[in-house]
């Protein structure tokens, strides 16, 4: 058994100018030479961009010159995979830093219920402090609590507290999945300006990125130019009584807020704030290596309101591209010698109404009979049973986990469940339904994520004390938005299916050799590589990943921890 942590503070002064993952250098007998520290990088970068499926990526690849350019000449993993069922914003970047599923760390979704908690709404938020009475899932007192596992900047903070473990993004859930319980600063979007968590003062850097936001919306701003290479998918698709498809992220003067946070200014405005943290708390320039976490959301909150085939999704990608180069170039010009990891959390899937008229007519929206509430009425009718207080049935949508009301137990709580199985499983809709107890029953899945069934995906994101009485999944091509709001909802994510579980997995540090790996690989395997990059020594077991060779030639960067 290795040692949980091996101190990074005797190793200070590491050779952190030199290029990484050197190659060709011939070796020496091994009685004849001591073994070496491995060359670690100053900080480590690991880049979310929320709603990037492999697709996306994919498809605008030949267009990147910026940021996505240099990160093509590094690591390439095309087909990584978030490969559990529940492909949300709030588990997909729990796996990405501490190398777990969600089925060990706890976070099973952005949103689960609890019918036996105490107080009265008995939804529960991932990121929220159940300890904090002032906390609720709609406005919550942001906390790692319901994280059950370290992140990597936390492991790296226990072997070295030089460690600065650094997280930003447009949301919270994002900042406290991938900082973790020990987080050095944390800044996400709220309202109208960046916040951070309770009790701690904004830094200079985010108040000048607040005053920045300010004065953007103030000001206003002109729509932004869509690429040439966008004008195959300028075209207007009626959804509901309005439409997508030709929007440009114009910014009137005393724009609301969600006018910038919906476009491509947020990763902007993000990323901005991080190169503030990284001046202000000299990140990548301390005795230790560092961590900073950034997660860009545009794509997210654009996928969802515009959908993902469209202009606005073209020139988000082009921006996106610039706004990553920017990082990088940043980071450059301070010399700061950075590794840099870059995935996303789930992918996405566009509105039914365009899939239809792209060569997929079975394209559709979910029957609102689906919907918990519909499910409970239906229940009670049939069987005669009803919850003295609250609905028959919790659930956050027409699929993923559904509670039975806690009022309700034994023989008839029995007879709930049957009949929810039964509805739900003769829909045309729904392609899979488990209950509580047959998920606890499956092994845990290996090899190919790619490969795993249906059920195997649903069981890497059931935890018993956290997960439903039972478990809906749709079919594909059913968007689990029963009626779109256009310009909020139109598209989404969290089904099993492809589109949303294949992400792209990018690696890249100054001097690497570069390669491209086509071969499945998951999400959870990134912790454990970022840890033998650097040197840090963690339990076997540690995480439920395996590490991931970045040397493209006969050296082997996982073998640095042995």
């Amino acid at each position: 058994m290795r040692r949980t942590v091996l101190s990074l503070l005797a190793t200070a002064a590491m050779g952190l100018s030199a290029p990484a993952l050197a190659q060709g250098q011939p070796s020496q007998p091994a009685a004849a030479q001591p073994a070496a520290e491995p060359d670690r990088p100053q900080l480590v970068l690991a880049v979310s961009i929320d709603q990037l499926s492999a697709d996306l990526f994919a498809q605008y690849r030949e267009h990147f010159t910026g940021g996505f350019a240099r990160l093509l000449s590094g690591a390439v993993f095309p087909s990584g995979f978030q490969s559990h069922a529940a492909t949300e914003t709030c588990p997909g970047h729990s796996t990405i830093l501490t190398g777990a599923h969600p089925a060990r760390n706890g976070i099973i979704a952005n949103n689960w219920f609890n019918p036996s908690i105490a107080r009265a709404e008995k939804k529960i938020y991932c990121s929220e402090d159940l300890s904090d009475p002032a906390s609720t899932p709609n406005n919550p007192v942001v906390s790692a609590g319901l994280l059950k596992v370290p992140t990597l900047g936390e492991l790296m903070k226990a072997a070295s507290p030089a460690t600065r473990n650094v997280a930003v993004s447009a949301k919270d859930r994002a900042v406290v999945m991938m900082g973790g319980h020990k987080i050095d600063a944390g800044y996400w979007w709220k309202g109208n300006a960046f916040t951070t968590f309770k009790g701690r003062e904004l830094a200079p850097a985010a108040q000048r990125a607040n005053a920045a936001a300010a004065a953007l919306l103030a000001k206003g701003a002109p729509a932004l130019k869509a690429p040439l290479w966008c004008g195959p998918r300028d075209r207007a698709v009626a959804i509901g009584n309005s439409s997508v498809g030709t929007y440009r992220f114009p910014l009137p003067k005393g724009a609301k807020p969600d006018v910038l946070r919906v476009s491509p200014r947020m990763d902007v405005a993000t990323a901005d704030l991080a190169i503030g943290l990284v001046d202000e708390l000299k990140l990548g320039q301390g005795p230790a290596t560092d961590i900073l976490s950034v997660s860009l959301s545009a794509n997210d909150y654009i996928g969802h309101a515009l959908g993902t085939e469209g202009v606005e999704m073209c020139i988000q990608m082009n921006e996106l591209d610039g706004t990553l180069g920017r990082l990088f170039a940043a980071l450059d010009k301070r010399n700061i010698d950075y590794l840099v990891v870059l995935t996303a959390d789930h992918g996405g899937h566009d509105a039914p109404e365009r899939l239809r008229q792209q060569a997929m007519p079975g394209a559709t929206r979910a029957d609102k009979a689906l919907m918990p509430a519909a499910l409970g009425a239906e229940i009670g009718r049939r069987t005669g049973i009803t919850a003295p207080q609250g609905p028959l049935i919790y659930g956050d949508g027409p699929f993923g986990d559904m509670y039975v009301n806690a009022a309700v137990t034994g023989d008839a709580k029995a007879r709930v469940v049957n009949e929810l199985v039964n509805l739900t499983r003769n829909h045309p809709q729904v392609a899979a339904v488990f209950t509580a107890a047959e998920l606890a029953a499956t092994p845990m899945p290996a090899g190919n994520p790619q490969d795993w069934t249906i059920k195997e995906r649903a069981r890497v994101s059931f935890m018993a004390e956290r997960s439903g009485d039972v478990i809906v999944l749709l079919n594909r091509a059913v968007t689990p938005i029963p009626e779109p709001v256009p310009g909020a909802f139109v598209a989404t994510h969290g089904s099993v299916w492809d589109y949303d579980r294949r992400v792209p997995m990018l690696f890249w540090r100054k001097g690497m050799t570069g390669f491209e790996q086509p071969n499945p690989v998951e999400t959870v395997d990134i912790a454990p590589t970022l840890a033998a990059a650097i040197g840090l020594k963690v339990d076997d077991g540690a995480f439920d990943g395996r590490c991931l060779d970045l040397d493209a030639g006969t050296g082997n960067t996982c073998e640095r921890t042995k």
